[in-house]
């Protein structure tokens, strides 16, 4: 048994265990990565969902439910294998399974806070996945209000967020009774509908993917009012502004403006990464749980970003948006060829994880309350623009972006720009260090 505690607040954990599949499940097969997965560096990746509304046993029923979700979904209870660690091939169907945590907390869910999120889930022991490594880590901790969080840890190589929803909610719907997922999963090179990406292309992305493990950066949990989101909408005109649109505006913005001091050039270019889902486009198999983004680019100098209108900076992001790269040719970028590409400490992917299926995840007691997203160790400077919480007017967004000594700056330019376009609001940024 191991305690951690913050504050008055203490996480009991349980000795990690191995889930294996409840039954049978194919052993010895390979799959090869498709080229959209080598695009994603073998880094973790951990969303908490938060449930208010209690089950009978949530520990055990979901670590059933899991042991069943993985004879369907076998592939997750293998290993990636490959020459280069960093850059895995296959899938090895081992069967060797995912690893378990249950914890009890010794608090309500309302009392929770602050909690860090390594309570609440369960982490690699090194700063990347490494071949040998379960696919799949996760945590189930009960609350004495009869509530309970979901952490689940992954290796992105295996799945984006569209993938882990789908698998998500194939585990809710077997705690929940159901005798089989609801939609089949597909996981294999042989889905003839994913096309191939130029190498080029997969290098360039994995460029600015690479994972830079003595790097440490704060995690800030960002909150952004709904009714800043509506000002800036407003700003923009009727149906030229998305929820996403407006919250990359004003975190592209305001990152730039914290970190201006890095660089007094005011024609530094600075590069905004905008993942999309390619199922629909690419017409991949429904049930496909593998990686299926590309990522499209918002390029703009350093004076534009931070000194220009909010309603600029929502045309650039939503141009990107509409600009399709390249997929079968060699160009993936809009960037001039002769342009060198920005320095890693400016470009910023800003992911969208809004309606991607987790909101509707359950396990018996209804869907969740919030969201939260992190990666201990980042590929690169991200952000997460999270579902609303229940009951609250404001979006978070989970952030990994600024250094530590541009933590305090980001917030108070995010603070500043809330009270510059909408007034009645009162904002309230945290950070989580």
């Amino acid at each position: 048994m191991r305690n951690r505690s913050t504050m008055s607040v203490v996480v009991t954990k349980s000795s990690p265990v191995v889930v294996v599949g409840a039954s049978e499940t194919p052993t010895g097969g390979i799959i090869g990565l498709s080229t959209f997965d080598m695009c994603s560096a073998p880094a973790p990746t951990t969303l908490i969902l938060v449930f208010e509304q209690p089950i009978d046993d949530p520990i055990g029923t979901i670590k059933k439910a899991l042991s069943q979700a993985l004879v369907h979904y076998y592939p997750l209870a293998g290993r990636l294998a490959g020459a280069d660690e960093l850059e895995p091939t296959h899938i090895v169907c081992t069967g060797e399974g995912v690893l378990f945590v249950g914890a009890s907390a010794s608090c309500a869910l309302d009392d929770a806070v602050p909690l860090h999120l390594v309570d609440l889930s369960v982490r690699y022991p090194a700063k990347y996945c490494r071949l040998g490594d379960p696919l799949l880590l996760m945590q189930v901790t009960r609350f004495t209000c009869g509530g309970f969080l979901v952490g689940v840890t992954w290796n992105h190589v295996m799945a984006d967020g569209v993938g882990m929803a789908q698998f998500l909610q194939a585990l809710g719907e077997l705690a929940r009774g159901m005798p089989i997922p609801s939609i089949v999963p597909v996981r294999s090179e042989d889905d003839s509908s994913l096309p191939r990406l130029p190498q080029p292309m997969v290098a360039e992305v994995r460029s600015y993917m690479r994972i830079h493990k003595e790097e440490f950066l704060p995690l800030l949990d960002v909150s952004i009012p709904t009714s800043l989101v509506s000002r800036i909408k407003a700003k923009c005109g009727a149906g030229n502004c998305t929820v996403y649109d407006a919250i990359a505006a004003v975190i592209w913005r305001c990152r730039t403006r914290a970190v201006i001091t890095d660089d007094g050039d005011p024609n530094t270019l600075m590069l905004l990464v905008i993942p999309r889902n390619m199922r629909d486009l690419v017409r991949a198999k429904k049930g496909y749980y593998g990686n299926c983004i590309i990522f499209q680019l918002a390029l703009a100098t350093r004076d534009t970003v931070a000194t220009g209108d909010i309603k600029d900076l929502v045309k650039l992001i939503r141009l990107a948006k509409e600009t399709m790269p390249d997929m079968l040719g060699n160009a993936g970028d809009s960037r001039d060829e002769q342009q060198a590409p920005p320095k890693r400490y400016n470009t910023l992917t800003i992911s969208n994880s809004m309606k991607l299926g987790h909101e509707t995840v359950d396990f018996g007691g209804g869907m969740p309350s919030r969201m939260m997203w992190t990666n201990e160790h980042p590929p690169g400077m991200a952000c997460v623009v999270c579902s609303p919480c229940k009951g609250k007017d404001n979006i978070d967004v989970m952030s990994l972006c600024v250094r530590p000594e541009h933590a305090d700056a980001f917030l108070r330019e995010v603070a500043a720009l809330t009270m510059e376009l909408s007034r009645d609001c009162q904002p309230s940024p945290k950070a989580r260090l």
